[in-house]
């Protein structure tokens, strides 16, 4: 599994998964329908969960080291478009994930990490509302068939997560 550390100076180290490589998201290939449960406020105790459809597609892209996805949905009554971008470097072994969409229209500081067998994970350093935290994306292909992407933040450097936002996948009917 990608374990991660923070060094005392706040810098984050991701350490690979012997295993990993850039067959690693092979399995999401093609296109989805995407269900959604997204927590409605993050870090204040919140419980209360919105619940959403979306679809999505995903290719490969240099020559099966990357890809490239979408996903489509309408998000508080609007259209609503983000991608994301992975690249798989064979030297230090890790995935970089980048993340845009129609709110910003900027890519965000990418995720780094790996699958170990059928989980992976993948972490970086971000500010949410003026604190600092940890955010953690981790993927699940142990069903093929319904594949599910999680994120979870953490303020105390990943000794405790909120996780906040589940996405189950599902094969869309050809």
């Amino acid at each position: 599994m990608a374990t991660f550390s923070i060094h005392s100076d706040g810098n984050l180290q991701v350490i690979p998964a012997a295993s990993s490589s850039e067959h690693d998201f092979d399995f999401l290939t093609g296109s989805w329908l995407i269900n959604n449960r997204k927590l409605n406020e993050r870090l204040c105790n919140c419980q209360d969960w919105s619940e959403f459809g979306a679809s999505g597609t995903l290719r490969k892209i240099l020559q099966g080291f990357g890809n490239i996805d979408d996903f489509v949905t309408v998000f508080e009554g609007k259209p609503f478009e983000g991608m994301s971008l992975r690249i798989f470097n064979p030297q230090t072994k890790l995935w970089a994930i980048y993340w845009s969409d129609t709110s910003r229209y900027t890519l965000d500081k990418p995720v780094f990490g790996s699958f170990d067998g059928n989980i992976g994970k993948f972490y970086c350093t971000d500010v949410f509302n003026g604190k600092e935290i940890l955010v953690m994306f981790q993927w699940d292909k142990q069903n093929l068939a319904k594949p599910v992407w999680s994120q979870a933040f953490s303020t105390d450097q990943g000794k405790t997560w909120e996780w906040n936002w589940f996405m189950t996948f599902t094969r869309e009917p050809n």
